[in-house]
């Protein structure tokens, strides 16, 4: 196992849409790409799409950033593929696998990828899924799947022999990358980096713990009992 973060071969994401924590994690070197989604716009209240992705894009100029389509039209999520494209040229068009009636988007993967527009397909969690978007994806055009591994795990499933086979397949193509995604805990790092995961994301507060990585065990048991003892002492509890 490895247990030095300077080991690792896979990239490291930042996945948030906290301004501030997204430029935080962009000033760190061992970041080398940030995404995002509706979904964490929505927590933290963002309400205008376009301004805050352009703002942000005024301090994250080089790094690859993701940003998500959001209509449910295939029609229309290529014209947003394109807008979203326009922004900047490190930016990479989020395309989910399916419209939520379960339609295959392979077309507006097809069509963006063909027009040149960087892709990232996302939510993917089966091998059938993976194939079918890779067969559409044009191998001139970089891109990347992201499969959801921790959603996978959620299930009771084992991911990895999933994401084994995905880079199996990816090999044929140098320009697509796969991303181990929504990562529960630090130890997925090291099992993404294991099997050769090009890319994991995932959000600060899992790769904070990176500082923790080849920690001492017996201190860090230490340092538990002592936060146990101080919380209680702050709480005032009494017997």
């Amino acid at each position: 196992m490895t247990t030095l973060v300077t080991d690792l071969k896979i990239k490291l994401f930042a996945d948030g849409a906290d301004s501030q924590g997204m430029l935080e994690m962009n000033a760190k070197p061992f970041i080398q790409g940030l995404t995002t989604n509706p979904t964490l716009m929505r927590k933290v209240g963002i309400t205008d799409y376009r301004q805050f992705s352009k703002e942000i894009l005024k301090e994250i100029t080089v790094k690859p950033i993701s940003f998500e389509v959001f209509s449910d039209d295939l029609d229309e999520m290529q014209r947003q593929g394109l807008e979203i494209a326009s922004w900047g040229e490190n930016v990479y068009v989020k395309i989910p696998v399916t419209t939520t009636k379960g339609e295959s988007t392979v077309s507006v993967v097809e069509h963006l990828t063909n027009q040149s527009v960087k892709v990232n397909v996302t939510a993917l969690m089966t091998e059938k899924q993976v194939r079918h978007v890779f067969e559409a994806i044009n191998p001139s055009t970089p891109s990347c799947i992201s499969v959801f591994a921790g959603r996978i795990a959620d299930t009771g499933r084992n991911p990895v022999p999933i994401m084994t086979a995905a880079l199996e397949l990816l090999k044929s193509n140098n320009n697509c990358e796969l991303i181990w995604a929504s990562p529960r805990e630090l130890l997925n790092v090291f099992q993404a980096n294991e099997i050769g995961c090009h890319i994991i994301t995932a959000t600060n507060d899992i790769l904070k713990k990176l500082e923790l990585v080849g920690y001492d065990l017996t201190a860090y048991s230490l340092d538990t009992v002592k936060m146990f003892h101080r919380d209680a002492l702050e709480a005032g509890f009494y017997l």
